[in-house]
């Protein structure tokens, strides 16, 4: 088998498809088709069933796509290591970032990225914690943009920044000046939360020890599935939510009146980079950390106020 036919059965395997996995490889139907057909002739196991729609992947297939995930996964290794050598960042690098963090975070890196890794094909992507890191041990996404601690043995874990949450509250009588709210004068019935898989619900719910969904009139259940809408929702219900404070800075949906700080000890989370224990590419990691760095700094206060760290999941 040559690498080809390795990366010719790994597209048909992502994409249950001949056709697709076809396209995904420039190459015609027939010959990705005669290709993988040939490799399962010569290790006398079927891989594919065809006979279905879309395409199966047998049990012997199954365990064979394992080895073959793992090989591929040297192969990457492999170049990232030569180019690593060469001094040279060329290739792809698929980065994903956690949909509470990346609209705002990504406005403020990818053109500097995009510059200063001018060789390689840089894609990113916006996904949940879980996703991420599915994809990050199955080799498709390179470095993920997370809540940390994960404590995934997988991985590696990389600090970014710590950033404190606020309270948004559209409910609060304007004759009240209070700049400091405390967590237990928060008001559950009022409280917004993003749908469940979000890690920031799952931190909020900490916060506020609760677990709920958000009804409307008492008899719709409406879950948010991003921070815009959380956002937008809270505003026309008179609701209250936790934000982030990357969230806040420079966000035209909010009224600074409704923000509130919260009394200590302030509850926090950390940001951070995670990758595959075996990734290669660490002068790469270590510059996207730098410009990460400098460019959340003006916007995240450093906290003079005891923490509390709260973890994501």
């Amino acid at each position: 088998m040559n690498r080809s036919q390795l990366e010719y059965i790994l597209a048909v395997a992502k994409w249950k498809s001949f056709g697709k996995a076809a396209d995904d490889c420039f190459v015609t139907q027939s010959t990705l088709s005669a290709m993988v057909a040939k490799v399962e002739e010569q290790y006398g196991i079927q891989i594919f069933n065809r006979t279905t729609r879309p395409v199966s992947i047998t049990p012997k297939g199954d365990e064979i796509l394992t080895q073959l995930r793992s090989l591929n996964r040297e192969y990457q290794l492999l170049d990232e290591r030569i180019n690593e050598l060469q001094g040279v960042e060329t290739g792809e690098l698929n980065i994903a970032c956690i949909p509470t963090v990346a609209p705002y975070l990504y406005p403020l890196i990818l053109d500097k990225l995009s510059k200063q890794f001018d060789k390689a094909e840089l894609t990113v992507h916006e996904l949940t914690t879980e996703t991420t890191v599915d994809e990050i041990i199955a080799g498709n996404i390179d470095i993920g943009i997370v809540s940390t601690p994960l404590d995934n043995n997988q991985l590696l874990e990389y600090d970014l920044y710590e950033e404190d949450f606020l309270l948004f509250d559209c409910g609060k009588k304007k004759n009240m000046t209070d700049k400091f709210y405390k967590v237990n004068e928060i008001d559950i019935e009022r409280l917004w939360l993003l749908e469940e898989g979000h890690c920031l619900r799952n931190q909020v719910g900490k916060i506020c020890e609760l677990r709920q969904q958000k009804k409307i009139n008492g008899n719709l259940t409406y879950n948010c599935g991003s921070i815009f809408t959380l956002i937008e929702m809270v505003k026309q219900n008179k609701g209250v939510t936790l934000l982030p404070r990357l969230a806040v800075s420079k966000n035209k949906q909010l009224n600074k009146a409704s923000l509130f700080e919260l009394e200590g000890p302030v509850p926090m989370r950390k940001i951070g980079i995670i990758t595959h224990k075996h990734f290669i590419k660490k002068r790469l990691l270590r510059q996207l950390i730098n410009i990460i760095a400098d460019s959340v700094e003006k916007y995240i206060p450093t906290v003079e106020d005891n923490e509390n760290i709260i973890t994501p999941f």
